[in-house]
């Protein structure tokens, strides 16, 4: 009986968190109270810490000044950067003859429309796509304005980029709609 009572005052007191005092000193020795100094045996400073400091105050810190400097001087001239803005260039059609550069201008802007272009009917395409799962069968009725975009976008897209091949250019592309044009002008004439 006396050894359930002192195993239970044993437990009440570690769930405490204080040691019972017929603690057994062997087995649970009692925790330092202050931690011990380190005794030097020299007087010479230690190498590790001159060396830390030789490298903060030579590298770490003129690194870390210049850096804050920098940063400092971007923060009064904060700049924007959303996309790149190009100026509208002549057209193939506009450039002189032997106007190279004006040819090269030309030929960057065509690419520059071609890739919005897919662009836009890669928007077009994705709103029909969400259009159509979200609702289901019933895509037809009620999904007819996207549909209808994206028909007209692609007929556009198809009518000016459509079978120019891998190796597309602007020269190309023009070439396409002279041809387009004389074979509506000879279909025109032919009606009349």
């Amino acid at each position: 009986v006396c050894q359930c009572v002192r195993l239970r005052s044993v437990r009440l007191a570690l769930t405490v968190g204080a040691m019972p005092e017929d603690w057994d000193k062997d087995v649970y020795r009692q925790p330092d109270s202050r931690t011990p100094e380190v005794d030097k045996k020299t007087a010479l400073p230690n190498p590790a810490v001159i060396v830390s400091k030789l490298f903060y105050y030579t590298v770490d810190l003129p690194v870390t000044t210049f850096r804050d400097w920098v940063e400092r001087q971007r923060e009064k001239n904060k700049f924007y950067y959303y996309h790149q803005h190009f100026r509208r260039v002549p057209d193939l059609t506009e450039c002189t003859l032997g106007d190279f550069l004006c040819y090269y201008e030309a030929e960057m802007q065509w690419r520059r429309d071609y890739k919005v272009d897919q662009e836009i009917i890669k928007v077009l395409q994705e709103r029909l796509r969400a259009c159509q799962q979200r609702e289901g069968n019933s895509y037809i009725q009620n999904c007819a304005k996207e549909l209808e975009q994206f028909k007209q976008g692609a007929k556009g897209y198809q009518s000016r980029y459509g079978d120019l091949g891998a190796y597309a250019s602007g020269r190309k592309c023009l070439m396409k709609q002279k041809h387009r044009m004389i074979e509506e002008r000879e279909k025109a004439a032919s009606e009349a």
